[in-house]
Parts: C-alpha cells; sequence; structure tokens
C-alpha cells in the first residue's frame, strides 16, 4: 500500500517509479489517484463545514424559541434538517471516494529501491558476482530429477495424477525421508545457528491476511481457497442482502449455477469471481452473521507461501522498537494455483500445486531492514553452501520484482540435468509496503509517535527444489545419489539412495 502524502509531496518520483515497474500509463494512473484524493478531500472540508454549521444552528433554535421567536426556531430546523440530509450524502460520497482510492492504491505494486536495475523481465537481472559459490559438477550424460526418482522406484507422478491430477507427487521411502530431512536441516540451521524462531503457523487464512501481504486481491486466480459447501436449501437466509456476494466470489462455477436456481439476485460481477470482502466493514460482519446463522463460515484461503502466516503475525498491532528485527521461521505446506504456468515445467517437480518450504521473515525498522537484507540472503545461501550446491545470486530488475518487493535477490540452484540454473530462493525487502497494508507499526525509543514497521521475506529454502538440486548434483552413474555430508545425521546414517 503507498503513503498518498508521498505521491502528493514529490509526484514526479512516483511516477518514475511506476514507470520503472514498466506501468505504462503511470503519469495517468498517479494523476487519477491525487483526482480522487483531491476530491476526497475537499468533501471532508465541507462536510466538517456542514457539521460545525448543523451544531451552530441547533444551538440557535433554543436560543430563538427562549426569545419566542418561533418563525427563526422553524426556519433554523428547517436548515438542520437540510444540513442533516446534505451530511449523510456526503458521508456516503466520503466512503465511495474512499474506497475507490483506497482500492487503485491497493492495486499498484511497491516502487523500486533506488539501487535496483531496471528493466523488464529476467533477462535484464544482473548476477551479484560477489556472492556466487562453487562450481559446475563435471558429469556425462546427466539426467533430470523425475528420470532419477522414478527409475529408483520413489517417485510416483503417475498414482499422483489419478488422486489429485497434474502436478502433484508422492514421495515413498528413502526420497520421503530426504525431504523430511532437507525441511529439519533448514529449521535447525536458521535457529540454532542465525536466531529465528521456529513457528508453527496456521497455513488456513481470512482474506485480510492475503490483502496484508499483497496477494489479494489483484492474485487470487493464483491462490487456492477453502470453504464449506453452501447448503443450497439455506440459501434464502443470506440472500435478502447484497453480502451474499462475498461467499459467491469464492465459489466455483457448478456451485454459482446451482445458487443462480435458487436466488435470481446474483450480480454480475460475482461471475467474474470480484473480490468483495472488508473484514472491519460493518457489511461484513452482517454477512459473517448470517453465513454462521446458516451454519457456514466465512472462507479461508490456503497460504501460497508462509510468509502470509508469519509477516501478518504482526497485523494490527503497535510493537516496541526493542521487540526489533523480529525474526521468524517456519516449514510449511504451500499451494500454489499456479494459473498463469499452462505449459511450463509439466514433467516433475519443479512448479507443483503443493510443496514444502522453510521461509523466513523478519520485521524490522526502517533503519534495520537493508542489513536485514543482506544477512536473510546470507543465511537463504548458507543452507547451498553446506549441501555443497553451486548457485549464483541475481538483482531482480524492477520490471521483473514480485508485487510489494522494493529488493529482491534470487538465489539460482544449478540443476545438471537441465543445464541451467533455476531460482531456489527469493529474499525480499519490502519496505512499509505491506506494513501499511496490514497497518503494523512500532513506538521508537523516547517517541510518542509511531511509524510502520518495515517487513522482509525470503526462503530458506524451497524443500522440494532444494531436494531436486541433491537428486540431479548427487547422481551416480549407476542411478544412485549420495547424500550430502551436511543431511546424513538427519538420514540415520544413510550414504546413497539406491534402487
Amino acid at each position: 500500500m503507498h503513503d498518498i502524502k508521498a505521491l502528493r509531496d514529490d509526484h514526479a518520483a512516483f511516477v518514475a517509479g511506476l514507470r520503472r515497474r514498466n506501468i505504462d500509463d503511470s503519469q495517468t494512473l498517479a494523476q487519477e489517484i491525487l483526482d480522487l484524493d483531491y476530491g476526497l478531500r475537499g468533501l471532508l472540508t465541507r462536510l466538517q463545514a456542514a457539521q460545525a454549521r448543523r451544531n451552530e444552528a441547533s444551538k440557535l433554535i433554543g436560543q430563538a424559541k427562549a426569545k419566542k421567536d418561533e418563525a427563526q426556531a422553524q426556519a433554523l430546523m428547517a436548515e438542520v434538517a437540510g444540513l442533516k440530509e446534505e451530511i449523510r450524502k456526503g458521508e456516503e460520497e466520503e466512503r465511495s471516494l474512499k474506497k475507490l482510492l483506497d482500492d487503485l492504491l491497493a492495486s499498484i505494486p511497491n516502487l523500486p529501491a533506488p539501487e535496483v536495475p531496471d528493466g523488464r523481465d529476467e533477462n535484464d537481472n544482473v548476477e551479484v558476482q560477489a556472492r556466487a559459490f562453487g562450481a559446475r559438477p563435471a558429469m556425462n550424460a546427466a539426467r533430470e530429477h523425475f528420470d532419477i526418482g522414478e527409475a529408483l522406484g520413489l517417485m510416483d507422478f503417475e498414482r499422483a495424477a489419478k488422486v489429485s491430477g497434474a502436478r502433484f507427487v508422492y514421495l515413498k521411502g528413502a526420497l520421503a525421508r530426504l525431504e523430511r530431512a532437507l525441511g529439519a536441516f533448514m529449521l535447525d540451521l536458521h535457529t540454532d545457528t542465525f536466531g529465528y524462531t521456529e513457528v508453527a503457523p496456521p497455513i488456513l487464512v481470512r482474506d485480510h491476511a492475503m490483502f496484508g501481504t499483497g496477494q489479494l486481491p489483484k492474485f487470487q486466480n493464483d491462490q487456492f481457497f477453502a470453504s464449506k459447501q453452501i447448503d443450497l436449501s439455506d440459501i434464502s437466509a443470506i440472500a435478502e442482502t447484497p453480502e451474499h456476494a462475498i461467499s459467491i466470489t469464492h465459489l466455483n462455477s457448478h456451485t454459482l449455477r446451482n445458487i443462480a436456481k435458487e436466488i435470481s439476485a446474483i450480480p454480475d460481477w460475482a461471475e467474474e469471481g470480484a473480490i468483495n470482502s472488508d473484514e472491519g466493514s460493518p457489511s461484513y460482519q452482517l454477512f459473517v452473521r448470517k453465513m454462521e446463522a446458516v451454519g457456514e463460515a466465512p472462507p479461508y484461503w490456503l497460504i501460497p507461501t508462509a510468509e502470509v502466516s508469519l509477516t501478518n503475525y504482526v497485523n494490527g498491532e503497535i510493537l516496541d522498537e526493542a521487540q526489533l528485527p523480529m525474526r521468524m521461521t517456519a516449514w510449511t505446506p504451500c499451494f500454489r494455483a499456479e494459473a498463469g504456468a499452462a505449459g511450463k515445467d509439466t514433467r516433475g517437480m519443479i512448479r507443483q500445486h503443493q510443496f514444502s518450504k522453510v521461509e523466513l521473515v523478519s520485521i524490522t525498522t526502517p533503519e534495520q531492514s537493508k542489513a536485514e537484507h543482506e544477512r536473510m540472503t546470507d543465511c537463504a545461501q548458507e543452507v547451498l553452501k553446506r549441501l555443497g550446491l553451486h548457485h549464483r545470486v541475481m538483482t531482480l530488475c524492477a520490471g521483473d520484482m514480485g508485487f510489494a518487493a522494493t529488493k529482491t535477490y534470487d538465489i539460482e540452484v544449478w540443476l545438471p540435468g537441465q543445464n541451467r540454473f533455476r531460482e531456489i530462493s527469493s529474499c525480499s525487502n519490502c519496505g512499509d509496503f505491506q506494513a501499511r497494508r496490514m497497518n503494523a507499526r512500532y513506538r521508537p525509543k523516547e517517541s510518542k509517535q509511531t511509524r510502520f514497521v518495515h517487513t522482509l521475506n525470503g526462503s530458506g529454502l524451497a524443500v522440494g527444489r532444494t531436494l531436486i538440486a541433491i537428486l540431479e548434483n548427487y547422481q551416480d552413474a549407476d542411478g544412485s545419489v549420495r547424500i550430502p555430508d551436511a543431511l546424513r545425521p538427519y538420514m540415520g546414517g544413510m550414504e546413497k539412495i539406491q534402487k
């Protein structure tokens, strides 16, 4: 979320930042925001004046009646009634304008830090030479991870497709244990060596949590949600008010068609899957009560990363500066619809709907966040170093960064089977962008004023992709896979996976 004051104070810098993000109509967009802001501030001034005049006129009514001036009292009463209606309409307009402004600000990505390189996509990312580690292993006819895993009889995509469809896998035996070993190894490293606090967070979250970290509303099609099946016989209990539309936004088309048979007031936008939920609004609370009355609950989202759960740990809170930096880590399953990934990485485990990841999240002061970003990247890299995996680090260009990031390092591991580097971690500094969306603040020492925290997140690492890297980098010609030394204690002393 952006600070409207920053846009007012330096319009040119805001437009320049949006252009670096490849938003071509940045000037028009910035002007639209300023026009809405100007209109809203003007309306608030008029409302304040109307409220002041209504208060003044109300006092004068009593004075007029005390003087037996009935004509003056009636005139003042008529004026107060008119002002009351003017204020009511003005407050409705205020809510409408504020929602338009907030929605527009919420749809705009974070601005890139000055040191972030310009560019449109991954081809313009810049390698950080000083962070490179290792060398490509010498091997002939390296096989890809899925060929290795299937040949060992420990990786089954066919049966997973039978159960769940594409982009799922069964891991068995030593490979299932290797995945568990990797997660435990990463958590131990980050907690024991780097001082992160291990957290077991929720993996089902509400709308406001996904909004806070930036997944909603813009990227809802990339997410999975979970909700109880609505009993269509009870739909009339929630259908008489517009609030039922919130539930419809989270339903599939089959259920939507069934509901359409029961009620005729589904808004046009509901069929397009538009988001319309604000957990703090009276209308949303009314919806919740109505849903609970028929035994339903608002839908949950399955986290695409533990960043959502961990960052929202401080949602709506005011921390003491002494609590910062706050460092948390979690190993969780993650769920992504991969809506834009059609045709990409269709074989293997590179791009799955369900995967596990060890996440790193830091909550800091603004002064701490740059150094914390470097430290977090060091922590993520250390996993690969201890596993002896060749990798490089890229500074993402402005056009390739994620929505909430102001600066991102991608760590890319070498995969001999693919003969290329692949991303295994992204470490991002989000500045105060997420904090504004969550209203997460801290109170500096010796100050009564609060400030927004800075938030950072990174993979430390994606467990499945690390498993892939081990299979491809530690494969032997006979089809076996050597276990890196750092993982052998977690594998019961096992030195090699073989058929």
